[in-house]
C-alpha cells in the first residue's frame, strides 16, 4: 500500500522509524524541538521521544557537530540537522577534520556513524549567504557519503539507510524547494542503498552523452 505524502514527512518517518528501532539514533539541532523545526521536519518529534533524544542546541554549529561526533565515536548514532547548510561552514573543522577521517586515522578501529542533513541550495526570499549548494564540495571529501534526494519516496529510502550506515558520515542534502512537495510513499519499510545510481531518464543521459560525443 502507498499514500501520498510530503517531502518532509518521508524524512520524519525515516526518522521516527529508525529511533523506534534503534534507541541510539538521537535528533539534535536547532529549534529542532520546541519549535518542531525550521521546515517542521521534525513536527511532533519531541512528543514521541523526548528532550533526552530530539535536543534543541544553541546557535553554536561548531559545538554542537563536535558533539554529535564524540557521540557517534562512542557509539550513539546522531542525526545533525543543519538550519541550512550555509551554516556548516562554521563546523567544517569537525566535519572535515574529524569525522571524515577517523576511520581512517584509527586503523579501521573506530567508526563515525553519524547523519548530518539539513537545507541546501537556493530558495525563495533568502540571501545569497542562505543559497549555496554544497553537493559538490563536500562530494571531493574523502570520507563521507554525499546524499541529495530528488523526491520523498527517495528521501526516505536514503535517509533510513543513511542513518543505519556503519563506517562514513553521511552528508544528507534537502533541497529548501522541495519540503512541500508530495508523491506516492509505500507504507511498507523499505531502504535504498547508498552509492548506487539511479538514473530518472535515460533518453535525457543519452542525449547528454551524443551532445557531449
Amino acid at each position: 500500500m502507498a499514500r501520498i505524502i510530503a517531502f518532509r514527512e518521508a524524512l520524519r518517518e525515516a526518522m521516527n522509524e529508525e529511533m523506534r528501532r534503534d534507541d541510539r539514533v538521537f535528533l539534535m539541532g536547532e529549534e529542532v524541538a520546541e519549535y518542531n523545526g525550521a521546515y517542521k521536519v521534525s513536527q511532533g518529534m519531541l512528543a514521541e521521544f523526548g528532550p533526552k533524544r530530539i535536543l534543541d542546541t544553541p546557535i553554536a554549529e561548531l559545538g554542537f557537530t563536535a558533539v554529535g561526533v564524540g557521540a557517534a565515536q562512542r557509539g550513539l548514532r546522531p542525526i545533525v540537522e543543519f538550519m541550512t547548510w550555509n551554516f556548516a561552514v562554521l563546523a567544517l573543522d569537525q566535519i572535515l577534520n574529524t569525522a571524515s577521517k577517523m576511520l581512517a586515522m584509527s586503523g579501521g578501529q573506530i567508526s563515525c556513524p553519524i547523519v548530518f542533513r539539513g537545507g541546501n541550495g537556493s530558495a525563495g526570499q533568502l540571501g545569497a549567504q542562505h543559497s549555496t549548494a554544497f553537493e559538490a564540495m563536500y562530494a571531493n571529501i574523502p570520507g563521507i557519503k554525499v546524499v541529495s534526494p530528488s523526491n520523498p519516496y527517495d528521501a526516505k529510502g536514503l535517509l533510513k539507510q543513511a542513518i543505519r550506515y556503519e563506517e562514513d558520515p553521511v552528508m544528507f542534502m534537502e533541497s529548501e524547494v522541495m519540503y512541500g512537495e508530495k508523491m506516492e510513499v509505500p507504507e511498507e519499510e523499505y531502504y535504498i542503498e547508498l552509492g548506487k545510481a539511479d538514473v530518472k531518464k535515460k533518453e535525457q543521459m543519452l542525449q547528454l552523452f551524443l551532445i557531449i560525443k
